[in-house]
């Protein structure tokens, strides 16, 4: 039977037994972190390669496994899901990672927040039964994938549906349909609430600059997740 294994850490926040690369800033460079092992090709490209080791950032997927190895030797205290559902096939996550302190945040904890979303218009049809989980999971992946500065769509991140046998991208109107900025405008519509209503409730709340919002479209993803949540809870009679 394998012993535990004790997470070690330097003072400055650095896991002990790890091989990692640095920018030439000093900082740490998590996409050379980033193995091989969990890369493959975007299938929503046509490439001449399927070499990982050829293409570039932009051409290629992260495994679920890669990003939560990197998770980990980063380093966190605590992982939070608000999860909401505006609409029967429409889930929105919000994933808010706290990650331990290091030199990168000047030995101070920090948290850091990341939105993902899931309708049967960007994913697989077998999936409209797990909508909710994997909203977490493309959360997650763009909390951790943001926060390292890592520039490589996940896995999970696809807005992909299949059909006939043909690997498919959903259509921008389909993406449009299923925006939380549009899912936002619907439920104001059936809850007869105004954008002036919602701006206000914004300055009240002392949002930065709310005074200065003349759309929908302009308010923040995170606080339109927010304001989804909210109207929720407004009963209509």
């Amino acid at each position: 039977m394998s012993k535990a294994k004790k997470i070690d850490r330097d003072s400055q926040g650095i896991l002990k037994g790890v091989d990692y690369k640095f920018t030439d800033e000093g900082l740490i460079d998590w996409r050379k972190m980033l193995s091989d092992k969990w890369l493959y090709p975007n299938p929503s490209k046509n490439l001449s390669t399927q070499d990982v080791s050829k293409l570039k950032d932009t051409d290629l997927c992260i495994l679920l496994g890669g990003i939560k190895e990197l998770a980990q030797i980063r380093g966190y205290t605590n992982i939070k899901y608000d999860v909401t559902c505006p609409s029967p096939d429409y889930v929105i996550a919000n994933c808010t990672i706290t990650w331990v302190p290091n030199f990168e945040t000047e030995d101070k904890e920090v948290t850091f927040s990341s939105l993902g979303d899931a309708s049967p218009n960007n994913t697989d049809n077998f999936a409209r039964q797990y909508l909710a989980p994997i909203a977490e999971n493309r959360a997650f992946v763009r909390c951790v994938r943001n926060f390292l500065r890592i520039n490589i769509v996940a896995q999970d991140e696809l807005a992909k549906r299949f059909k006939d046998g043909n690997f498919q991208v959903s259509t921008p109107q389909q993406a449009e349909v299923a925006s939380p900025t549009a899912v936002l405008e619907k439920l104001m519509k059936e809850k007869g609430v105004d954008f002036e209503r919602v701006k206000n409730r914004l300055i009240r709340q002392k949002y930065e600059e709310a005074d200065k919002l003349d759309s929908v479209s302009q308010i923040p993803a995170d606080k339109i997740f927010e304001l989804i949540g909210d109207l929720n809870k407004i009963n209509v009679t």
